[in-house]
């Protein structure tokens, strides 16, 4: 997968040297031919080939969350839901509380 890469790379530092060492050519020049022609591209290439590999790591994490959030939603239900009327453990309290009349 990195052979076409490295070669690209390859063959445009060829083509900076050249521009570099030839009589009408400048420095300057040299890294602007490396970067438009050798630098650019290939990181154009490699971004669009590592898109199929960046969503299906953005689906597997969403696949993972979403089932982090159903195994969580499921345990709180089973926590709540009981058979037991008094499933808390406190004495059962009277509706209204009693009241006494005065004397």
């Amino acid at each position: 997968m990195y052979i076409i890469p490295i070669a690209w790379i390859y063959v445009a530092l060829m083509m900076s040297v050249a521009e570099a060492t030839n009589t009408t050519g400048t420095v300057l020049g040299a890294i602007f031919t490396f970067l438009l022609y050798g630098v650019l591209p290939v990181a154009l290439m490699m971004y669009f080939m590592g898109t199929p590999g960046r969503k299906r790591a953005l689906r597997a994490q969403e696949m993972a969350e979403r089932q982090a959030a159903i195994d969580a939603h499921q345990a709180a239900a089973q926590a709540t839901t009981s058979l037991e009327p008094d499933a808390g453990g406190q004495p059962p309290a009277d509706a209204v509380p009693p009241v006494a009349e005065k004397p």
